[in-house]
């Protein structure tokens, strides 16, 4: 029962607008507290459950029956944003690191025109592994150039979201505005309590069922259905996306040297990319450019260089990689590309939306097992296969990363996070390979995957989430 009252918990408080320190001051309780509900660590006793169910609208007996079928999928309810919210092109190593937090200082810079200085608290894993992924830095310089004290806070634990940043303005020595703000994955924010900064849920249908069965009964591709909803400034924003995946692989390709942060990890692209020999098999050939692609993206988000975020800037090398190998093997026009990442966009969304995409949050699963299944959506695009061998190529890309932690060395995005993105990468074509023979044999929805990721991601320790408190993260190199 805790499984579900924990999802339901959490799935009707944000229908409902609501806050956990809201709920919290509703029922008399913590803010904590209320996180241990969603979290499944703790049951409301009987005397707050009752309150509970009408602060949200439903009966005691709904919110703690669990289905009997676990073939009923935990669905928001109020459908997806725009592909726009995926894809964004920012400065690395970190989407929730970097690209988040300089638009929270943006936008609570905006706020407070009158400010003079200001103050950041960074909790959790921004707290954590900042430092190496640049955090501060970032911070400081959005904010600049006003002064901006940056103070880290590595022992609060009952927050609302393993990336909080809490904003301070002041005029003077007077306080005159602050704001507690999530960095949520993908470079998206989200202010506490602010429903209003939540970006507009513009696509109605939240699963890869229920999407594939309007496409059906349409007559529509995937690609096709994002075009319905979008309209034709969603092309503008792909085509503009590819050129920055292609700048970035190109980029690197021709970069030499050593990538900041002390580890002393030279960059490998351009090596992999010229190490061909005479006798070398296609099949090598293949793995060496994919992997040459992957690096050349990975290493320009070590630097702090501009990439897109597919999903997440620590993922941001495999769908380019994918597709700009098949566009030089195979001669694609950018169009088709295009309608590729359309697709590979859906997958990303669904897995967003009904799951998450942050490190952080879910471990590398939800990063680079995310970013495999976009990049195998997207190739299987490429070759017109059915919806059906679509979500069996994205449903073995996630499958197959389940439990993956993230916990790189020293909180750099570099070592494992370049070679899990040329990994992922040549695991995604795999997959479409696949799914060609054997989508007619599998038993296991897309849908089904993405809750299994949620899940195995909230049972991670929380040391394998980001926090460089275990694994590879302990190594010293």
């Amino acid at each position: 029962m805790n499984a579900h009252f924990s999802s339901q918990l959490l799935s009707l408080r944000q229908a409902k607008g609501l806050s956990r320190k809201a709920v919290g001051q509703a029922l008399s309780v913590s803010s904590g507290t209320v996180a241990k509900w969603e979290q499944g660590l703790s049951l409301p006793s009987a005397d707050k459950l009752v309150p509970l169910s009408r602060l949200l609208g439903i009966s005691v007996d709904a919110l703690l029956t669990a289905p009997e079928t676990d073939e009923t999928v935990t669905k928001p309810t109020d459908g997806m944003p725009s592909l726009s919210e995926l894809y964004k092109i920012g400065s690395g190593p970190s989407s929730s690191h970097t690209i988040g937090p300089e638009k929270a200082a943006l936008t609570f810079r905006a706020k407070y025109p009158e400010a003079d200085h200001f103050e950041v608290v960074l909790y959790g894993s921004l707290a954590k592994t900042g430092e190496g992924h640049g955090t501060d830095r970032i911070v400081t310089k959005t904010l600049a150039p006003l002064p901006c004290r940056i103070l880290f806070d590595k022992y609060t634990e009952e927050l609302p979201h393993p990336n909080t940043m809490l904003f301070l303005a002041y005029r003077g020595t007077k306080e005159i505005g602050r704001a507690r703000i999530f960095s949520v994955g993908g470079g998206a924010i989200q202010y506490e309590g602010d429903i209003l900064s939540l970006p507009e849920r513009i696509y109605p249908l939240h699963t890869f069922a229920d999407i594939a069965a309007y496409c059906e009964d349409h007559h529509l591709r995937l690609w096709e259905y994002a075009e319905q909803i979008e309209g034709e400034a969603l092309w503008a924003h792909l085509s503009e996306i590819w050129e920055a995946m292609k700048a970035s692989i190109q980029t690197g390709l021709k970069d030499t040297g050593e990538l900041p942060g002390g580890l002393g990890v030279k960059k490998k692209a351009r090596h992999l990319f010229h190490l061909q020999h005479i006798d070398e098999t296609s099949e090598t050939k293949e793995n060496r450019l994919i992997s040459a692609y992957a690096f050349a993206v990975g290493e320009q988000n070590a630097c702090g260089g501009r990439i897109v975020t597919a999903p997440t800037c620590g993922a941001a090398g495999v769908v380019p990689a994918v597709l700009y190998y098949q566009q030089k093997k195979h001669r694609f026009r950018d169009d088709a590309i295009l309608r590729a990442l359309a697709t590979g966009g859906i997958v990303g969304n669904l897995i967003k939306t009904n799951a998450s995409i942050s490190g952080a949050e879910c471990g590398c699963q939800a990063e680079i097992g995310s970013a495999c299944a976009m990049a195998a959506a997207a190739m299987a695009e490429l070759f017109e296969l059915s919806i059906d061998k679509i979500e069996y190529a994205a449903e073995i890309s996630i499958e197959h990363h389940l439990g993956l932690t993230c916990d790189p060395i020293c909180g750099l995005v570099q070592i494992p996070c370049i070679e899990r993105n040329a990994v992922a990468a040549m695991r995604a074509i795999n997959a479409v390979n696949l799914s060609t023979f054997l989508s007619d044999t599998r038993k296991i929805s897309f849908d089904k995957v993405v809750l299994t990721m949620k899940e195995t991601g909230e049972d991670l320790h929380h040391r394998y989430r980001e926090t460089s408190e275990g694994g590879l993260a302990k190594l010293k190199v």
